[in-house]
């Protein structure tokens, strides 16, 4: 049981060379001259040190970070963090595991290569759930990763680390990436902005390339919407996919009313608790106010899809039991934690079905579509309900409980990583009775990050967000 003295809010802000600014305010500054690019790396420091012995979102904190390698990116001299299952040169890799020593990267990732490209100044590594199969930073060995709006809570998964950091305000922006949720879960629980790209937006990292679907996307989590657009656009000018539609920089909502189409309860049959449909209720009514259309959606998505996907997830820590020895020689996958080994074991009996699952999987793109004729964008929750207590999804829970568990929890993300579109989850106007933040999700058709990013912009103008340092 979570004491009163751990029940509290945490965060950074302060009169210091960061501010309130978000990232594209900071890169301002510093463009300016009002701040240099190391006074801002030695003020996010001291606040990630601020905060981090009651959020535990750090894995590595650089003592020396290089500055920008790019002077002139949009975001040259904001300092940030990489997640911990992204190679960063000169540091080590962990997949928040405890399965393996890992080994210092050799190289940067490609993707750690565009991040670096927008002229971010990397501090260091967040925590992450091992192997990102969590949708909440927690441990069987570690302390958990904490939620700033309440540290007894979940700061969520997999990218829970970054979001931690982010919304405390140790950082403006930080690293995440997405293969169920893992950019929008964290964003919805702590307040920020989650936008996961369309599958191949960005680089794809050379895990990803590997599967029979290829269900991560990497981006960022932020405090703004400009900050998530900026970083988009930035990312786009460093390497564009010719088979989408160029995003970018979108700076602003557009004239164009939409046609959206809103569902409550999850295609698969879990209903969503009443603060999160209430949540998405409010959203519509203001989207309906500001001159949306709105109507009621199921998409007509195949019974089988939650089985299916836990078999392909437990493909993944199949693999991962299989190859670990490329991530550090004494892997040894008796060392995973209690969620992982017990994905691998249900795996081990159900493998036989794989071909099936993977046809049924790809099919999904077609139903998906079919609930895009007429809309524009889709709203619906993030998660199936409030962000819950620190120890509801540990990985100490036994296997099948915890599973149950994170099902009727993590019931809306996956369509979008399996179908490859793209989604964001935005802080909703209200909150839970103890003040956490609730998200709202939007999907659109794939490329259609330019329309996300518009309504995004025309609801925080609306109503901007809740800041933490106000409460």
């Amino acid at each position: 049981m979570t004491t009163f003295e751990e029940r509290t809010t945490v965060h950074a802000f302060r009169d210091d060379a960061l501010g309130d600014h978000d990232a594209v305010g900071l890169a301002e500054a510093i463009r300016r001259g009002e701040v240099s690019a190391a006074e801002a790396a030695r003020a996010a420091a001291e606040r990630v040190r601020s905060v981090d012995a009651r959020l535990n979102a750090v894995q590595l904190l650089i003592d020396a970070p290089e500055h920008a390698t790019r002077a002139d990116g949009p975001l040259a001299g904001v300092p940030a963090f990489v997640k911990d299952n992204t190679d960063y040169k000169g540091l080590p890799t962990g997949h928040g595991s405890a399965a393996f020593t890992p080994r210092t990267a050799r190289r940067h990732a490609p993707f750690a290569r565009q991040f670096l490209s927008t002229g971010l100044t990397v501090l260091g590594k967040t925590r992450m759930p091992e192997f990102g199969f969590s949708p909440t930073t927690e441990y069987e060995g570690a302390e958990p990763v904490r939620n700033p709006w309440n540290t007894g809570y979940s700061a969520g998964g997999s990218s829970g680390g970054s979001a931690a950091l982010v919304a405390a305000g140790a950082v403006p922006i930080a690293h995440a990436n997405d293969g169920g949720g893992s950019i929008r879960i964290p964003a919805a629980c702590c307040g920020l902005v989650g936008l996961k790209p369309t599958r191949g937006r960005v680089v794809a990292n050379a895990q990803s390339r590997q599967l029979p679907i290829d269900i991560v996307s990497d981006g960022v989590v932020s405090r703004t919407v400009r900050d998530s657009a900026a970083f988009l656009a930035a990312a786009e000018a460093y390497r564009r996919n010719p088979k989408l539609p160029p995003v970018g920089l979108v700076e602003g909502p557009s004239e164009r009313r939409l046609r959206i189409g809103f569902m409550l309860d999850s295609p698969n049959g879990v209903r969503s608790d009443a603060a999160t449909r209430a949540a998405v209720e409010q959203t519509a009514a203001r989207l309906e106010r500001l001159g949306h259309t709105l109507e009621p959606v199921t998409p007509d998505i195949d019974p089988s899809f939650t089985g299916d996907f836990l078999v392909f997830w437990g493909m993944l820590s199949f693999l991962l039991g299989v190859t670990g020895r490329t991530l550090g020689p004494d892997f040894d996958h008796r060392r995973m934690d209690g969620l992982s080994r017990g994905l691998r074991e249900d795996y081990l009996r159900n493998w036989r079905r794989t071909p099936g699952v993977l046809r049924r999987l790809k099919r999904t793109r077609l139903a998906y579509a079919a609930a895009f004729r007429g809309f524009d964008l889709l709203l619906s929750p993030v998660l199936a309900h409030t962000t819950p207590p620190l120890g509801h999804l540990s990985p100490t829970v036994p296997y099948r409980t915890l599973v149950e568990r994170i099902l009727a929890y993590v019931a809306f993300t996956p369509v979008d990583n399996v179908v490859g579109t793209p989604s964001m989850s935005l802080p909703a106007a209200s909150a839970t009775d103890d003040g956490l933040p609730i998200g709202v999700m939007f999907s659109g058709r794939p490329g259609s990050e330019r329309t996300l990013l518009e309504v995004a912009f025309e609801l925080e103008a609306e109503q901007p967000f809740r800041r933490i340092q106000d409460l």
